[in-house]
């Protein structure tokens, strides 16, 4: 297409995060034109993933961008001087042998979009790596630490401390011998009544809103040494004392009942070579097939919601809807039936009230490329099991040095998620840990670098180096649910047809709430529609083979 200027659309979308593309993969067979913006020059938002160069790039654009509102600031690269004839430089590789992700969230094996990937046929487009071990650093060795049969569940520190491993379900806290008798007992118990939705439920009434570790000692009389890695399985952003039992029993929950699925030992995986960013770029690879045209480096500047009109056109399918005046960056004026992306990626379009009761979460990111493949940690979970790509440590508040101005209590634990050369996003011989923290604090920065040589220090004795890190705040900003519906639906102006999707949560794993989120503002563009189908299920297009096929 010569020119986007004067033209008409039943759908206009803006940006290619995750949200976005999962909604242009679901009208990828709907027949609506549809065109797809982004005013960046690469595809997947807040979620892509950069080679070193693009990285390098990346940040030079953030920081110019200061001043403006944006979802990233503070961006930042540290390449660790070295005394040695080899520097940290001299072991990097080439720029596009690093696929860096500036999301980097699991997806659990019983997560909505696998069925939906499935189903939509995008899934022969994606490879997907297990996630292994959970691992909790220890800075104190107990004497059941140095019993043989306790080995397996432990990596012993060259310097100082220990890791142990995360018992996953029943079969691993049983296979445990760390754990003493009657801890097992109550476990076991806790193990139970996480895994039976109508149990957990149960308890919400009295304990929602308590703490998640009041809970553990009152009702199971689980020490404080077992809390922990139970509250790591939470993957709780927030300090112990305030990770309450009402968020902490579904993620539970949801861990537990994922292991074993496609797999023995394991329950969440990584998308391999860009994380998130690779299935945003395959379900937008989808809609192109499926008729999409899509522009990069071109945003939305502005949409003119005073005067609507109606217009019928040969083109665009929901002829006698009215359509609503958009100008695109670089002048081209368009016309379209819906508009949709997330706040970061549409214009001002909400009142004083609607901004001022928008939530707001900063994040404060590290990613650090390390010159060990770090081999200890990506053990095979079970027999069987297919090789780990990626593993988790867990690094609690009482286990890092921290600034004398911080509380320890109002520290929340620190968790590393760590990818091998296996996902194709770093060189064999090394690997990369992403981190992050909510903590709002001066020292967040320097706190996860702490946790990252906490790490490298316990298991690698110091031979280990950060060769290369990436540091960045995200701004995450939440629009208020429309009155009357509920928190999870798609925040929408009916006055207008702007529809709102909600951005990825700050989480370290994908929560289900993006693809109904996508599926609600599915069901509205494609009401009425005779042959609309089911949501995110296709079959094979004529003239495509299976290895072929694009959704």
């Amino acid at each position: 297409m010569e020119t986007l200027n004067d033209t008409s659309w039943d759908v206009l979308i803006s940006g290619t995060g995750l949200p976005q593309s999962l909604l242009a993969l679901a009208l990828s067979r709907s027949g609506k034109k549809v065109l797809h913006v982004d005013r960046n020059d690469y595809y997947g938002g807040a979620e892509a993933a950069f080679s070193l160069q693009e990285v390098e790039a990346w940040v030079e654009q953030v920081n110019a961008a200061a001043s403006e509102p944006a979802p990233f600031s503070h961006a930042g690269i540290q390449r660790p001087s070295s005394t040695d004839e080899e520097s940290p430089d001299s072991r990097l590789s080439f720029s596009r042998a690093y696929s860096i992700s500036l999301d980097p969230q699991l997806i659990y094996t019983r997560s909505n979009l696998v069925p939906a990937l499935v189903s939509s046929k995008v899934y022969r487009q994606l490879e997907f790596l297990a996630v292994g071990s959970w691992w909790i650093y220890d800075n104190k060795i107990e004497d059941q630490d140095q019993a043989s049969d306790a080995r397996p569940n432990i990596i012993e520190g060259k310097k100082d401390g220990v890791l142990r491993k995360i018992p996953g379900g029943r079969e691993d806290v049983f296979a445990d011998k760390s754990i003493d008798l009657r801890s097992t007992r109550s476990l076991m118990k806790f193990i139970k009544l996480a895994a039976d939705s109508e149990a957990r439920q149960s308890v919400l009434p009295e304990w929602g809103e308590r703490p998640f570790i009041e809970y553990l000692e009152t009702q199971f009389n689980i020490n404080s040494k077992l809390q922990a890695p139970l509250l790591a399985l939470t993957l709780s952003p927030d300090p112990a004392s305030r990770t309450t039992v009402a968020y902490a029993l579904p993620r539970i929950h949801r861990h537990l009942t994922s292991i074993g699925i496609f797999g023995p030992g394991f329950g969440a995986v990584i998308p391999k070579w860009g994380g998130l960013a690779e299935i945003a770029q395959v379900a937008c690879r989808a809609g192109a097939v499926g008729g999409g045209v899509y522009v990069l480096e071109k945003g939305i500047e502005s949409i003119d919601l005073s005067s609507p009109s109606s217009e019928s056109s040969p083109e665009i399918e929901d002829a006698g809807r009215s359509v609503t005046t958009v100008r695109l960056e670089g002048g081209d004026i368009v016309k379209a039936r819906w508009i949709i992306g997330t706040p970061a990626t549409l214009p001002e379009s909400r009142n004083a009230e609607q901004e001022e009761q928008t939530n707001s979460v900063e994040v404060t990111h590290l990613t650090a490329i390390i010159s060990s493949p770090l081999t200890t940690l990506f053990p095979p979970p079970a027999e069987g099991s297919p090789p780990p790509a990626g593993v988790v440590v867990v690094i609690p508040p009482d286990s890092l040095p921290t600034q004398g101005s911080l509380d320890i209590s109002e520290v929340p634990p620190v968790y590393l998620i760590i990818h091998s050369s296996d996902t194709g996003e770093c060189p064999d011989g090394q690997c990369i840990v992403y981190t992050s923290t909510r903590l709002i604090h001066s020292s967040a920065s320097e706190l996860l670098h702490s946790a990252i040589s906490t790490l490298l220090s316990a298991i690698e004795g110091g031979e280990a180096d950060i060769l290369y890190s990436l540091t960045y705040t995200f701004q995450h900003s939440f629009p208020p649910p429309q009155a009357g519906s509920p928190a999870s639906t798609s925040t929408i102006d009916h006055q207008f047809p702007i529809l709102h999707l909600k951005p990825l949560t700050p989480s370290l794993a994908l929560e289900d709430d993006v693809l109904r989120n996508v599926r609600e503002a599915w069901e509205i563009i494609t009401a009425g529609d005779e042959e609309r189908g089911a949501f995110l299920v296709f079959g094979d297009r004529e003239g495509f083979s299976g290895e072929e096929e694009d959704g």
